[in-house]
């Protein structure tokens, strides 16, 4: 691996970057005051798989593949966009559900099914934003020895894997924080409901603005 003062360089670096919002914790807040703490964590889980997609991706030099090719990021971008338009009306328009009568099996399949659903939406939300790529693609290179033990690869794999993790205490952390604020408003179906709105409006105003952004 580098030199000790470049690993840390490399954390200080890794931790600027995971502190400072983005949207994988304006996603994750978003979700947890629309629909609950466990939303939250499960975008949280998906967030993880994705960003462990792009690890792998920079590692296997995939990911440079966009910086080379505009077409193939410019389509990656518009679909992550539209995919973040598409939850958020979601959201608007999700009708609550009313419980008739409790059918232990279904309900648990339910969530089983909503669990999978929440994992998948923040992974798809992380692979289908190419900045995250890019982000490892110029990030970890500065910070690889070509001369170390390891082979770059390794390298690349494990320092990923660290800033991967470093991001993910910080969805968890506003996740925990937005959870706290949804405990009191959760109370009143009225204000539930305000709540899903401004939370769906808000990822579509994010998905706009990462469809325009260059």
């Amino acid at each position: 691996m580098a030199s000790p003062e470049t690993l840390i360089a490399f954390f200080a670096a890794a931790l600027l970057f995971a502190v400072f919002p983005g949207p994988a914790v304006i996603y994750t807040a978003t979700r947890t005051l629309a629909e609950g703490r466990r939303a939250g964590l499960l975008a949280v889980a998906g967030l993880q798989i994705g960003g462990l997609a792009h690890v792998l991706a920079a590692a296997a030099g995939l990911s440079a593949l966009l910086n080379a090719v505009p077409t193939a990021y410019l389509i990656l971008k518009i679909a992550g966009a539209l995919y973040l338009v598409w939850i958020g009306i979601g959201l608007i328009l999700r009708v609550p559900e009313r419980v008739e009568a409790v059918d232990v099996d279904a309900l648990a399949a339910v969530r089983r099914g909503r669990a999978l659903r929440g994992v998948l939406q923040g992974m798809l939300v992380e692979v289908l934003n190419p900045k995250a790529a890019l982000f490892y693609v110029a990030f970890l290179p500065q910070f690889v020895d070509p001369a170390a033990a390891f082979a770059p690869w390794v390298q690349f794999l494990v320092l990923g894997l660290v800033v991967n993790v470093m991001f993910g205490m910080v969805d968890l952390a506003s996740v925990v924080s937005a959870a706290a604020m949804t405990a009191r408003m959760r109370r009143s179906t009225t204000l539930g409901r305000l709540v899903r709105r401004a939370g769906g409006a808000v990822l579509i105003a994010l998905g706009a603005r990462l469809a325009i952004e260059r």
